[in-house]
């Protein structure tokens, strides 16, 4: 299913950014350009973003340190 009609962006790679490390809507924006242009699709984003599919979040959840790999730069 699409989650970003503007840019073509399922629920899928937006799971898959978030398990790379993108937490949040922004990281996700800054991974494929989802919730860049008309924004419609930003509260689905955050939605996704907050059913546990953000490693980082879980690990902080958990009371242990975050991941320290660096996100991939936007182009």
């Amino acid at each position: 299913m699409f989650v970003c009609s503007c840019f073509g962006v399922t629920e899928e790679q937006v799971r898959s950014h978030a398990e790379a490390g993108a937490c949040t809507p922004r990281q996700i924006a800054s991974a494929c350009k989802a919730g860049t242009d008309c924004g419609g699709c930003v509260r689905r984003i955050q939605a996704l973003l907050g059913r546990g599919s953000c490693p980082r979040r879980q690990l902080a959840d958990q009371g242990r340190p975050p991941l320290t790999a660096d996100l991939p730069e936007a182009a």
